[in-house]
């Protein structure tokens, strides 16, 4: 049996792909996967290991013969799980394994952002520091800050857990929670980070009125998925001086950045970096192998979605 993996992924994930005899086809190119190209490269694959970034619709999920859909990656909505239904391919993720290393970057964005790290470095590499100055690149102090975190499900706990170190202040929503309390945490957090999954309910959650709620002078940071923020408001808001700053991981377009974010000294961004360490990716490299090979040997994968 073939598998079709869009990206070349950490060796101990393939190793599982090879000792159980799948027949591997595996693509090396640093730039995401075309709708084309993903659909015809699918045909004879009874599995696929697709990454985020890629489109895997109806049409990908209707190929003859395609049994399981590995995702790399904890989020599913790059995959019309209502088509897997349909014709019955399985959908596995990988949860658990990534939650560290996303909410050590999202910590890390929020001191970048907030002490103003990536303009103080793009400062003195071009020659621009002349010393010292008691009022250069003066930034939020976190420690008394309150921190609103979307989504406090596992990285948002996470997340929550790491600026309490900080002396941060700690307010949460969750899928349960009401727009009125998210409105709420937005009006008295200084600091707003976001790890929502991305669903209808979730698309341009941060839109114009919602960001006019955020606290004058508040950080907006996103390691969810680049669509929860409507990236034109966010621009908006930026250029109106409503907001001190934001630190993006994740892009609504990736890979292209929004073209009024990109020049912008108070936007600290990053290319979607989040589980990027080498235990996360191998973890995650070998959690999606062995969810695949559960499906091709006939037994329940241990991550299933659909």
């Amino acid at each position: 049996m073939r598998v079709l993996i869009t990206q070349a992924i950490d060796p101990a994930g393939t190793a599982i792909l090879t000792d159980a005899g799948l027949a591997l086809d595996s693509r090396d190119d640093p730039h995401p996967i075309g709708s084309d190209e993903l659909r015809a490269r699918t045909a004879g694959c009874a599995a696929l290991l697709p990454m985020p970034t890629d489109p895997v619709d109806a049409d990908v999920l209707s190929t003859p013969g395609l049994r399981v859909v590995a995702c790399h990656s904890v989020g599913t909505d790059h995959v019309d799980l209502d088509a897997a239904r349909a014709h019955g391919v399985v959908v596995t993720h990988t949860p658990g394994v990534l939650t560290d290393a996303t909410a050590d970057l999202a910590m890390a964005l929020i001191l970048a952002t907030a002490r103003r790290l990536g303009e103080g470095e793009r400062l003195l590499r071009r020659g621009a520091f002349h010393g010292w100055r008691p009022t250069m690149l003066r930034g939020l102090d976190l420690h008394d800050a309150t921190l609103g975190i979307v989504g406090m499900g596992r990285i948002g706990t996470a997340v929550a857990d790491r600026a309490r170190a900080f002396g941060m202040h700690i307010r949460g929503t969750t899928s349960a929670s009401s727009r009125d309390d998210l409105l709420e945490l937005l009006a008295t957090s200084d600091v707003v980070s976001l790890h929502c999954p991305l669903t209808d309910d979730t698309v341009h959650l941060l839109d114009s009125p919602t960001l006019a709620r955020m606290k004058p002078g508040a950080i907006l940071v996103n390691t969810a998925r680049g669509a929860v923020i409507d990236e034109d408001a966010l621009a908006d808001a930026l250029e109106a001086g409503h907001l001190a700053g934001a630190g993006l991981d994740v892009h609504a377009a990736e890979p292209r950045v929004h073209p009024r974010l990109l020049p912008r000294e108070d936007v600290v961004l990053l290319p979607h970096l989040g589980s990027a360490t080498w235990q996360t990716r191998r973890a995650m490299a070998t959690k999606a192998a062995t969810n695949l090979v559960a499906v091709l040997q006939g037994r329940t994968p241990p991550d299933r979605v659909v």
